[in-house]
């Protein structure tokens, strides 16, 4: 059964309010993906284990009947996977969809319902492709829809008000969960289970949600959404990119095997600073002469990849993640291929994005 807090959300409902009301609040459109959100387990206990993507969109409003108090909200099933299955036929459709209904004026902002696996991914492709300043907010929940504990009616109430606020325009796209409002660009799930996984470790987070509103004390400097210039309406795919692992005694293997498969860029999650191991250099300036494009990124996590600091960029021709992790240089350099195979444009675009 759909779990507590359907039961109770419905208890909690409040009176319908007047015609004149309703048309005053924003107008938010709920874009459902699946995840754990939408996810069911066995009992009201299971915290792990559940299936996740069982539950759809209609129902996943219902549960929360105190959204009508902030937006006027309408969904969408845009598709029901776990996020760890998403694909960029997956991300190149729901980034399509979300410019098509922000170009509409009765519509002021976007929830995306997502898994949590790959929430960070989809945040920061749409914040290079969404085409609009109005608020695009994506959420998910640690804990299934029929946990005694679960975090997604909260979320989702959260995410909707943010969606819906004028504090949030401009923002870039935003993740939020656990009352915590993060950018696109630099939250990562840090934790395989806690609720408080989402974090943006060094540069900090945008703000917290509160009381009914959301607060915000930074913003990202780094061009986003509607200054972005990547366009992705008129395509089908992207380059093939993919990334290899930096680790003690590492080998070629894996780098020759994406290249032979067609890969057009390689993200090195190197060790530190992006180091390449002795036994790399050739193997990485052999694919760079095949045309593959090179970014050194870091598997630690935080910090800048210094251009030119572990390795002779200039020499090698490669570029430097600057504060992405690899899973983030990925994409940004996917979008990239789209328009340029220059290593010194595409580095641009590093230190813009």
């Amino acid at each position: 059964m759909f779990g507590a807090f359907l039961t109770a959300g419905l208890l909690a409902a409040a009176p319908a309010q007047s015609q004149d009301a309703a048309a005053k609040l924003p107008h938010v459109v709920i874009l459902a993906t699946g995840g754990t959100i939408a996810g069911s387990g066995a009992d009201s206990t299971t915290t792990v284990g559940y299936t996740s993507a069982t539950i759809g969109v209609e129902r996943l409003i219902a549960a929360v009947p105190e959204l009508q108090k902030v937006a006027s909200v309408k969904g969408e099933q845009v598709f029901q996977i776990a996020s760890e299955s998403m694909t960029n036929a997956h991300w190149l459709k729901l980034a399509k969809r979300v410019n098509v209904l922000l170009a509409q004026s009765d519509v002021d902002g976007i929830v995306i319902t997502h898994g949590t696996d790959t929430i960070e991914e989809t945040a920061y492709f749409l914040d290079l492709t969404v085409k609009s300043r109005k608020p695009v907010v994506v959420v998910g929940a640690m804990r299934p829809a029929t946990a005694i504990s679960a975090d997604g009616p909260i979320n989702l109430y959260n995410a909707v008000l943010l969606a819906g606020s004028q504090e949030a325009v401009g923002k870039g796209v935003l993740v939020a969960l656990n009352d915590q409002i993060n950018a696109a660009r630099e939250v990562s799930k840090t934790n395989t289970s806690t609720t408080d996984t989402f974090k943006s470790t060094e540069l900090g987070m945008l703000g917290y949600i509160q009381g009914n509103k959301p607060y915000f004390y930074r913003q990202s400097t780094r061009k986003h959404t509607a200054d972005s210039e990547f366009d992705v309406s008129q395509l089908d795919a992207l380059p093939k990119v993919d990334i290899i692992y930096g680790y003690a005694d590492m080998n070629r293997v894996a780098l020759d095997a994406f290249v032979a498969a067609g890969a057009k860029g390689i993200i090195q999650a190197g060790v530190g600073d992006g180091s390449i191991a002795a036994q790399m250099k050739g193997p990485l300036v052999e694919a760079r002469k095949k045309g593959v494009l090179i970014v050194r990124s870091s598997r630690v996590g935080q910090g800048i990849v210094a251009r030119n600091g572990e390795a002779n960029d200039d020499e090698l021709d490669t570029v430097v993640s600057d504060t992405l992790n690899a899973q983030k240089a990925r994409i940004l350099l996917m979008l990239a291929l789209t328009k340029t195979a220059s290593s010194k444009d595409i580095q641009r675009m590093f230190y813009t994005y």
